[in-house]
């Protein structure tokens, strides 16, 4: 993968995959599902303690009872033993693989968020609540380009207890956060600590780029996908998704990945709504313009997206933009240069990847979009039919 990457484009969830995060890992690893007494909530620190913040205990109270774990059943095929072949038999059996995540509920008509990779083929899936009461769920929709799904359970309105969902907008570095989920099968655990950095893209189960992570150093392991990431207020901030493991080691090492509650509130919105999500795709693939190529090509700006493939039938190729066709290497970098550079879409300028990824989020497909390149030394104005992002990059 090449850092800085060129994919081609759509909205959230749009192609590039996390730099530097060869060991990164789903949290929804199969595991088996043990009930266990819920673990003391160790006492809050100064960092929960300032104006309106709760303890981490309050915290837990009042959002463990819509925190759920989720149990998923699925077959696989198991290859026969090789010392012991039964040519008359088939060369794979199948077998019932069992696995668990987190989840939470979100309103009272039974809806609860988790992540697509811990529902991902499951043929039963099941979620109990801190009463120890389990009820069968259902997968109403999922989203691989965001790792987010949404189940339904069909319960009464007294019986669910809806977390409070935030704005992911207003986090800044710093501020305290509680994971609760239920790491190796252990239910409702917590774990606390502070997010450590923000605007993160970590890259989704189908390869697109998940944009604006919360990137955190609460504890997270296996069996934590889909729980809740909340702030000293209580409020929802995060899905945790992802963790970053160390050589040799599959578990927490103070670098875990949560999916902003603003991107999962339009996820879900849409799942609710229709079961599946449309996300706008323009049909490029882009590099970011450096100082460095803008000087040692002569480039006529200094800040843009090069375009180096055009994908056939797309809204970019009807309206006429065109890719690149001379390949270079600029400090290890492969470039392919002599494309259109695209300054700005819909009056926004473009100097990054995100940027455009973050433009495209809230267009739909048949939207059209006008876009400001260069050709050379001449400036074109294009208008661009939006279509719809193909299922993988």
């Amino acid at each position: 993968m090449r850092t800085g990457g060129a994919l081609a484009l759509a909205a959230v969830g749009g192609g590039i995959a996390l730099g530097g995060a060869a060991l990164t890992g789903n949290l929804g690893k199969k595991e088996v599902v043990r009930e266990v007494r819920t673990p003391t909530v160790a006492a809050a620190p100064t960092a929960f303690t300032p104006t309106r913040a709760m303890s981490i205990n309050d915290v837990y109270r009042r959002a463990a009872p819509g925190v759920v774990q989720v149990a998923t059943s699925s077959t696989t095929n198991a290859a026969d033993d090789p010392f012991f072949d039964d040519p008359f038999q088939p060369a794979a059996r199948p077998q019932q693989a069992l696995g668990s995540g987190s989840g939470f509920v979100i309103d009272k008509a039974g809806h609860i968020v988790t992540n697509y990779h811990v529902v991902e083929g499951a043929r039963r899936v099941e979620v109990s609540f801190s009463n120890n009461d389990s009820v069968r769920a259902t997968v109403i929709g999922s989203d691989p380009s965001t790792d987010i799904a949404v189940l339904s359970v069909d319960l009464g309105s007294r019986a669910l207890t809806p977390l409070l969902l935030g704005d992911s907008d207003s986090v800044r570095v710093g501020d305290a956060v509680v994971a609760i989920g239920n790491p190796f099968g252990l239910s409702r655990t917590v774990t606390s600590g502070i997010v450590s950095a923000l605007q993160r893209p970590i890259q989704a189960p189908n390869g697109y780029t998940i944009d604006h992570v919360i990137q955190t150093d609460a504890a997270l392991n296996h069996g934590n996908s889909g729980g809740p990431l909340l702030n000293a207020a209580g409020e929802v901030i995060g899905v945790n998704s992802q963790i970053q493991t160390g050589t040799g080691s599959d578990g927490n090492v103070g670098i875990g990945f949560a999916v902003p509650i603003n991107t999962v509130k339009s996820i879900a919105s849409q799942l609710i709504h229709s079961g599946r999500v449309e996300r706008a795709f323009i049909g490029v693939t882009v590099r970011p313009i450096t100082a460095k190529l803008a000087k040692l090509f002569r480039l006529s700006v200094d800040r843009g997206l090069i375009v180096e493939r055009v994908q056939p039938g797309s809204g970019a190729a009807k309206a006429g933009l065109r890719a690149g066709s001379t390949e270079a290497v600029v400090a290890g970098e492969s470039y392919t240069l002599g494309g259109d550079v695209i300054t700005k879409v819909d009056g926004v300028a473009m100097g990054s990847l995100e940027r455009l990824r973050t433009v495209l989020s809230h267009r739909k497909p048949g939207e059209q979009v006008v876009v400001e390149a260069y050709r050379g030394a001449r400036k074109l104005t294009l208008t661009l039919r939006l279509g719809q992002q193909p299922v993988a990059p």
